[in-house]
């Protein structure tokens, strides 16, 4: 009895795969010392393609479905064989299941900033991730490129290379596309399908289709970026000039606060009241610029009367602007109208 089953432990007369996970895409059927027998099952289930190769030969090729190993079920095999007529004896084969279900959000990203030329801003460093999808179309190109005689073969041991090779393209995708990088948000999708076209051939040499390839984000380094930043809040206020006078303002009240007020701040700019009167002029051309153009100065004999009475005026209606804003208090404001009404003589 232990002699009948061991021999009918030498025999296959089922082969079939059950896959027990999501990543493995290749395995192979164990054999051992055993043989096929003439007339085996083969169950290939949805989602597989199965593969027999003889003496290190990609043979026939099953897709879904259920089938009786003969010579006709097996054409490639037979003629490797040299069988010329019928087999009823058990034969030798490696069998190789192959997944071909969707390999489904695989990310992929920049682990260091990339850089490019850009047209805008010239050479910068970007990051750039996003998530991509494949599956198993070609076994025999996967077997012969990719998972060899390997008993299994998994996706993640694949991820690394298309990764890594996927993410070499950003440079040549970027440059090829002529969109300025404050644009690329606005053409992500673009961008991804260009992306996608440059990798195709290389996952169909793998056997493989690259099923979807999207771009989550596109983004400058921190330090970069709050540069980047900067830069469009000086554009959003006019421009540069625009931008200093914004800076005038923002420091009035820090100076107020200190000792001498609004008096050091002149001084530690400058000497006299002249100095003063630009940086008041600048304050009021920010807060208003209908009223930035400063009035002409008459001429005048002594260096006290060289303001004209009406800038003067101006000058207090906007510091007194400045109170209403709480940027001024009401002392202040006293002080320095009461220093401004003396020049009027």
């Amino acid at each position: 009895m232990a002699l009948m089953d061991f021999i009918k432990k030498q025999f296959i007369d089922i082969i079939q795969w059950t896959e027990d996970d999501g990543e493995t895409m290749a395995w192979r059927f164990p054999m051992a010392e055993f043989e096929i027998q003439h007339g085996a099952s083969l169950t290939v289930r949805e989602s597989q393609m199965a593969v027999f190769v003889n003496e290190g030969v990609v043979a026939d090729v099953f897709g879904p479905g259920m089938y009786k190993l003969t010579t006709q079920t097996l054409p490639v095999l037979t003629y490797l064989k040299n069988w010329d007529k019928l087999f009823e004896s058990p034969f030798k084969s490696d069998v190789y299941f192959f997944s071909t279900r969707q390999k489904i959000d695989r990310k992929w990203g920049t682990p260091n900033p990339v850089t490019i030329r850009d047209k805008e801003f010239g050479m910068v460093r970007l990051r750039a991730f996003g998530i991509y999808a494949f599956h198993l179309v070609d076994p025999k190109a996967f077997h012969t490129t990719i998972s060899g005689t390997l008993d299994s073969y998994g996706a993640e041991q694949l991820e690394g290379q298309l990764r890594n090779t996927l993410v070499g393209h950003i440079s040549d995708i970027f440059g090829e596309s002529g969109v300025a990088f404050i644009d690329m948000a606005s053409n992500q999708v673009e961008f991804g399908n260009a992306l996608r076209a440059k990798m195709e051939p290389m996952f169909q040499s793998y056997g493989l289709a690259l099923d979807s390839l999207n771009v989550q984000n596109i983004s400058l380094p921190e330090e970069l970026q709050a540069m980047l930043d900067k830069r469009i809040g000086v554009n959003i206020m006019g421009g540069m000039q625009a931008y200093t006078q914004f800076q005038t303002a923002e420091a009035i009240p820090l100076a107020a606060a200190n000792e001498g007020g609004l008096a050091g701040l002149g001084a530690g700019v400058g000497v006299g009241f002249g100095v003063g009167q630009q940086v008041a002029a600048s304050m009021a051309q920010s807060l208003n610029p209908a009223a930035a153009a400063p009035a002409a100065v008459a001429p005048a004999p002594t260096p006290a009367a060289a303001v004209a009475a009406d800038e003067i005026v101006a000058t207090i209606e906007k510091l007194h602007g400045l109170v209403g804003k709480g940027m001024l208090s009401q002392a202040e404001f006293d002080a320095k109208k009461a220093e401004l009404l003396k020049k009027l003589g």
